[in-house]
């Protein structure tokens, strides 16, 4: 017997993916499929822009489970016993679940956890190299304090590898206490001894296939290390805590985590054991956030705590939107404490069990990663293994070549950046001081850094020059002409020549060329920028650069838009240069800086 649904689909017949893509093709009018909606984000992964019934494919296994019991981190920072106690009932007033203790030297337990349920927060510890005295007071307070072993949760975190890439000391006697951290805590299931983080993969402008396989290289590392020390192996994956970075690619984090997941039940496999349970903590990253327009680090940092909950993490650690620039106010640190509340309480992220499981899109993704982190894991292994190849000073070079790329499209806007590169907030004033100059190279280690230090240091100029002149250079966006295309190329000049930190006035338009040159010439502004269409500059643009330049010859002189046939003549007549799509902003912007400081000591002289 048909149902009413049955009924209704009978009247559709099936599209195969060939009528999609002939229907696609045509949209396209000629433009190229691949180029315009094949999306590329990682280098040698292509997503395509629809799945269909014919793309079905294997689909990852041990991807992990959503946690409903999903603990909400913030990291502590341990003066004395006292003072981390009060940061702590603090946080737990707050909504937190979990406090990262971060010791500097030991402090007494008792005091540190004093009125603290450790059967219902998790306390997590980063330990000093003289730990384990603190490590067997911590266990001593736990049997007298804990109603079931399996309510103890968090981990010990010695920074083994991430001490090591970040600084490239390296001491081996770590793996004789962390022997006796295993040995310590193995009455207590849920609580981690061993932590491998690979967050300053991703904080150092990796991508996140470079980060789930170095992170995976590191831990054969310290596995190996572990049973020459004949710690058990199943106790190792058991006591296994892994701590990634999350980057501002939504669905490629997703997918970047299901695929650890995934690869790490491999690697187990190929030691025999088959059902172990690690934890996997996600923590937003020092990459993605910016100093200028500083609050949308609130946005960056709640799609990336989305992202790592969809992929199926135990915990997660929001940084202060603030932490870049700031010492983390009451308000900022609550707030990033408000973000996990509100996913999993009030959107319910943390109540619905692993709803990216059987999206096609997303199972893509996660499988791809996963093929190409498999493939760098084992290259990284055939070259000796992560230690060799970070001495051989491989892995830097790798991470290097793919920052470099990410700055690059960061500075041409092809990959935007709000706040940074794109809709800059130009009611804001920075000090110069909280901005970078630059960003010091090393090949030797990893230096997590900021994606925009870059472009913040173009910026720093122009807060220097403010403070040493206490006036903001001034950007005058001058039009005529077609109406529709002097307007885009006013808007997209504002964006553009934002990102200087300059004052940018409203466009002005004029009815002809000649008015506008001459007005614009005798202004106060440092900064004038021709905003009109093609048709408008093949008539007029050379005129308006003569009439201008016969009035004015310090201003710097841009032109919005790239008339290429006509460009010589522009440039011998005055102009500047131009600003459009294909444009570097840090080399654009700092040319204009260049000559704007020039002109504003000549007129002090």
């Amino acid at each position: 017997m048909e149902t009413k649904n049955n009924i209704l689909f009978s009247d559709f017949t099936p599209v195969s993916k060939q009528e999609w893509m002939d229907k696609v093709n045509i949209d396209l009018k000629g433009e190229d499929f691949n180029r315009k909606l094949v999306w590329k984000p990682i280098k040698g992964i292509d997503f395509q822009p629809f799945y269909c019934a014919e793309d079905a494919s294997k689909h990852l296994t041990n991807t992990g489970e959503n946690a409903g019991s999903l603990i909400n981190y913030r990291t502590i920072q341990v003066i004395s016993a006292e003072s981390g106690n009060k940061q702590a009932l603090k946080a737990i007033c707050e909504g937190v679940t979990g406090l990262i203790f971060d010791l500097k030297e030991n402090v007494s337990v008792t005091k540190l956890l004093n009125k603290i349920n450790i059967n219902e927060v998790g306390v997590s510890f980063i330990l000093t190299e003289n730990a384990i005295g603190f490590v067997k007071d911590f266990f001593d307070f736990s049997d007298q304090n804990i109603t079931n072993n399996k309510n103890l949760r968090g981990y010990f975190d010695l920074g083994i590898i991430s001490n090591y890439i970040t600084t490239g000391h390296y001491n081996i006697l770590h793996f004789e206490t962390l022997k006796h951290l295993v040995n310590l805590s193995k009455e207590y299931p849920n609580f981690k001894a061993i932590t491998i983080s690979g967050t300053a993969y991703l904080d150092s402008g990796s991508n996140q296939v470079q980060e789930v396989a170095y992170t995976l290289n590191s831990l054969i590392y310290v596995i190996e290390h572990c049973l020459e020390r004949d710690i058990d192996i199943e106790s190792v994956f058991n006591n296994l805590h892994v701590e990634l970075a999350i980057g501002s690619e939504y669905f490629i984090e997703i997918g970047k985590f299901r695929a650890f997941n995934s690869l790490l039940h491999e690697i187990a496999k190929t030691y025999g054991v088959s059902n172990f349970k690690h934890t996997l903590t996600a923590k937003t990253s020092v990459w993605t956030k910016s100093v200028t327009d500083a609050h949308t680090n609130l946005l960056r940092a709640t799609t990336e705590a989305m992202s790592a909950i969809l992929g199926n993490v135990d915990g997660v650690l929001i940084d202060a939107y603030d932490k870049e620039f700031n010492n983390p106010s009451d308000f900022s640190t609550r707030i990033a404490g408000n973000i996990i509340t509100i996913l999993k309480e009030e959107s319910y992220f943390g109540k619905v069990a692993n709803p990216v499981d059987g999206s096609y899109y997303i199972e893509e993704v996660s499988t791809k990663i996963a093929e190409k982190s498999l493939e760098l894991f084992k290259f990284i292994e055939a070259q000796g293994g992560f230690y060799k190849a970070f001495e051989a000073e491989l892995i830097q070079q790798q991470i290097a070549e793919i920052r470099q790329e990410k700055i690059k499209l960061i500075s041409q806007r092809r990959l935007p950046m709000v706040g940074v590169n794109k809709y800059p907030n130009l009611m804001e004033t920075v000090l110069s001081k909280v901005l970078s100059a630059g960003f010091n190279v090393s090949s030797k280690v990893l230096i997590p850094r900021r994606a925009s230090l870059e472009i913040e240091a173009i910026r720093k100029v122009t807060e220097q020059i403010v403070e040493e002149t206490g006036k903001r250079p001034t950007v005058e966006l001058v039009s005529f002409g077609n109406l529709t295309m002097r307007k885009a190329r006013a808007a997209f000049s504002y964006d553009f020549m934002g990102v200087s930190g300059f004052q940018v006035w409203q466009e002005q338009s004029y009815e002809d060329f000649e008015l506008a040159a001459e007005r614009s010439a005798l202004s106060e502004s440092d900064v004038v920028v021709i905003c009109s269409s093609d048709p408008d500059y093949t008539e007029s643009a050379l005129l308006f650069v003569e009439t201008f330049r016969d009035i004015n010859t310090d201003k710097v002189l841009l032109l919005a838009g790239n008339p290429v046939d006509i460009m010589s003549a522009l440039t011998a007549a005055g102009l500047d240069g131009c600003i459009h799509l294909k444009s570097d902003v840090i080399h654009t912007i700092s040319g204009v800086q260049e000559k704007v400081q020039k002109n504003i000591k000549s007129l002090q002289l």
